[in-house]
């Protein structure tokens, strides 16, 4: 729902209120970022439903409140408040990851680790991916207690994060194109895109693997993803 995108993705007269309609025509899923800073609504997410096709997917980034005011610790019945308005995605089987992005200063802690990975067991929805943006969270321990829960690591990719590993923990991986290292303001290059088309298209001969554009500003982010799409003749 970024305006800088009418004109390019969007048709300059279309009506907003008909533009994840037009979205859902060109991509088969899209990562929710709204639900990070505040409870989605009910009738709002049945209308996300009705207005995209069967089979598309929607990934749901997880509550900032539960990773960074209570930093996975005492989630309690936050959790169950979460998931409460998606229901409508669960009940229609359109759920996809749940998404866990830590802040950058939540430093590796594996007791409040191994709590969020029981905790998991009783969510609603079994896929869940954790963004780890401090280093001291990419060692052995970490991604083998993820590889037992089978909760994926977020592949976070920005060149101000070079610790980032291209691990799998679980049989599905996660892409976030968070800024391009060589193209201008964030864009990704053509060449970066075929660097990354190569390697997808090598993980999926085994994985599925969900990617995302994060680079949302000038319209970097659906151009990108087009272009990653023609790469791997899915469009």
């Amino acid at each position: 729902m970024y305006d800088d995108w009418r004109g390019g993705l969007y048709p300059e007269k279309i009506a907003k209120r008909r533009w994840l309609e037009v979205y859902a025509s060109l991509f088969d899923t899209v990562e929710v970022n709204s639900t990070f800073y505040r409870l989605a609504r009910r009738d709002a997410v049945a209308g996300w439903v009705d207005q995209t096709p069967p089979g598309f997917v929607f990934a749901v980034k997880a509550s900032r409140y539960l990773t960074h005011v209570k930093r996975l610790r005492d989630l309690g019945d936050s959790v169950a408040r979460f998931y409460d308005p998606l229901e409508p995605m669960l009940e229609a089987g359109r759920l996809g990851p749940v998404l866990w992005q830590l802040p950058a200063n939540f430093h590796r802690d594996d007791a409040r680790l191994e709590g969020w990975l029981a905790l998991l067991g009783s969510a609603p929805s079994s896929e869940h991916t954790i963004e780890f943006r401090h280093e001291s969270w990419f060692a052995p321990a970490v991604l083998s207690a993820l590889r037992a829960a089978g909760v994926a690591l977020t592949i976070g990719d920005h060149p101000q994060r070079p610790f980032q590993t291209y691990d799998a923990t679980a049989s599905w991986r996660f892409v976030r194109f968070h800024y391009g290292a060589r193209g201008r303001d964030g864009n990704y290059s053509a060449r970066e895109i075929e660097t990354w088309a190569r390697r997808i298209a090598q993980w999926r001969r085994q994985q599925a693997v969900y990617a995302y554009f994060n680079n949302d500003w000038r319209g970097f982010a659906p151009a990108n993803a087009q272009l990653l799409m023609r790469k791997l003749g899915a469009a």
